[in-house]
C-alpha cells in the first residue's frame, strides 16, 4: 500500500499545474484549479459526458451512450435547432384561411375527377363498347352518352364496328406467296381482304387474335380456290373475278363457323405473276400465245370474208334460177350475152362472123393508136 501511495503521489505531482483533459484544472476533490476564476468559460476541449453549458450545476451527468452522441450529429456536422430533418426544413402543405390544410379537399377533388373520367363515356356513332364488371362481360353500350361504375369496378372497351379494315397478304416484309394451281403450276399471288366487325361481343371474346385469324382463313380459302383453277384462269380477268368471289364466300363460312363476329366485305387480287425464277420463260410463252391468237383471228376473218362472198353468189344464183324457171330460153340467151361480155371485155381482139365484113378488125389497136397520135405530134419551130 505504501508503494501504491508513493506511486499515486508521483502521478499527482506530475499532473500538478497541468490542465484537465475535461476542460478544467481540478484537483482530486473536483475543485477547479489553476488561475481561472470560477464561472469563467472553461478552456480546452469540452467533456463529452456533460450536458452543453459545462459546470456542475448545469444538469446531471450524461451516461456514456454512443447513440446519444450521434443523435444530434451527422456526416454534415451537428444538426441545427429547428431543422426539418436530414434534408432540410419540413414541407408544410398550404393552409386555408381558417388554418386548416388544403390536402383533404385536394384529395377529394382528385378522387371525384377520377370517378367522372372512368364513369362517363361518349361513344361515337360508328363505335360500340363492351363493359366488363370485375373482369366478366356484362353488357354492350350503344353510341351516345353512357354511364358505368368507376374503374376498376367496371372497365369499358370501345371499338369501331363500321370502319373498313384491310389486310394485305403477304405483307410488305414477307416473301412471295406461291400457290399451286389445278394444272400443277405455281403462281405468285398477293391480295387484299377488307372486313369489319359484325358482332362486337364475339369479336372481343371468341377470338384470341382476330387479325391473325383473318389472315389464316384468307390464305386457306385462297389456296383452296386457286387449286381448282388453271393457270390461265388465274391470270385472266374473268378468272380473277370468280376467284375473288369464291374466296370471300369461303372465308365468310369459316368465320361464321368460328363465331368470330367478322363480316368479309371483299377480296381483291392485287398481283398474279409467275414465280420470279421462271418469269422469262412465262413471258416467252405469253408472247407465243399472243402470236397464235393473232394468227387465229386473221384466219377467222379471212374465212368469214370468203363465206360471205360465197353466200352472196349462191343467193344471186338462186335468183337467176327462179327467172330461168319462168322463161328458160330468154334466160339462157341473157346468160350467154353476159358471159360473152365479161369474157370479151378482157381481150384486144374482136371477131365478127357477118358477110362482107373483114373477119378480123383490130379495133382496140386502132383505138390505141388514135389515142397516142396527139401525144406524139411535134410542133414545127415558128408555129408552122
Amino acid at each position: 500500500m505504501r508503494i501504491l501511495d508513493g506511486f499515486g503521489q508521483k502521478i499527482a505531482l506530475a499532473m500538478a499545474g497541468k490542465k484537465s483533459p475535461w476542460g478544467n484544472d481540478s484537483d482530486g476533490e473536483g475543485n477547479e484549479g489553476g488561475d481561472a476564476p470560477r464561472g469563467d468559460k472553461p478552456k480546452g476541449p469540452r467533456n463529452p459526458w456533460l450536458p452543453p453549458g459545462g459546470g456542475k450545476g448545469d444538469g446531471p451527468r450524461r451516461g456514456p451512450n454512443i447513440e446519444d452522441i450521434f443523435k444530434s450529429r451527422g456526416p454534415e456536422g451537428p444538426r441545427r435547432i429547428g431543422g426539418g430533418g436530414p434534408g432540410g426544413p419540413n414541407f408544410r402543405f398550404p393552409q386555408r384561411p381558417g388554418g386548416k390544410s388544403w390536402f383533404p379537399l385536394a384529395a377529394i377533388a382528385i378522387v371525384v375527377i377520377a370517378i367522372l373520367a372512368t364513369s362517363v363515356h361518349l361513344i361515337d356513332p360508328q363505335e360500340r363498347a363492351v363493359v366488363k364488371t370485375l373482369g366478366n362481360y356484362t353488357r354492350t353500350l350503344e353510341s351516345g352518352l353512357a354511364f358505368t361504375a368507376p374503374f376498376p369496378i367496371e372497365t369499358v372497351d370501345v371499338e369501331d364496328v363500321q370502319g373498313v379494315r384491310a389486310v394485305r397478304i403477304p405483307d410488305a416484309g414477307q416473301n412471295a406467296k406461291l400457290i399451286l394451281t389445278g394444272d400443277q403450276n405455281l403462281v405468285d399471288l398477293s391480295y387484299i381482304v377488307r372486313w369489319n366487325i359484325k358482332n362486337l361481343e364475339n369479336f372481343k371474346f371468341r377470338l384470341a387474335e382476330p387479325i391473325e385469324t383473318v389472315n389464316e382463313v384468307a390464305e386457306a380459302a385462297m389456296r383452296a380456290e386457286v387449286a381448282e383453277k388453271t393457270l390461265d384462269q388465274t391470270f385472266s380477268g374473268q378468272g380473277r373475278a370468280e376467284i375473288e368471289q369464291a374466296v370471300r364466300e369461303r372465308m365468310q363460312r369459316a368465320l361464321d363457323t368460328y363465331q368470330a363476329g367478322i363480316q368479309v366485305l371483299g377480296v381483291e387480287i392485287d398481283k398474279a405473276d409467275p414465280p420470279e425464277e421462271v418469269v422469262d420463260a412465262f413471258r416467252d410463252v405469253s408472247v407465243a400465245e399472243q402470236n397464235a391468237d393473232a394468227a387465229r383471228n386473221q384466219a377467222r376473218g379471212y374465212a368469214q370474208q370468203v363465206l360471205a362472198q360465197a353466200e352472196g353468189e349462191a343467193e344471186a344464183f338462186d335468183k337467176v334460177y327462179e327467172q330461168y324457171r319462168l322463161a328458160p330460153e330468154v334466160t339462157r340467151q341473157r346468160l350467154y350475152y353476159e358471159t360473152m361480155e365479161r369474157v370479151l371485155s378482157q381481150t384486144d381482139k374482136t371477131i365478127v362472123e357477118t358477110d362482107n365484113v373483114t373477119p378480123y378488125l383490130p379495133l382496140p389497136e386502132l383505138r390505141r393508136r388514135a389515142d397516142q397520135a396527139p401525144a406524139t405530134t411535134v410542133t414545127a419551130p415558128g408555129g408552122q
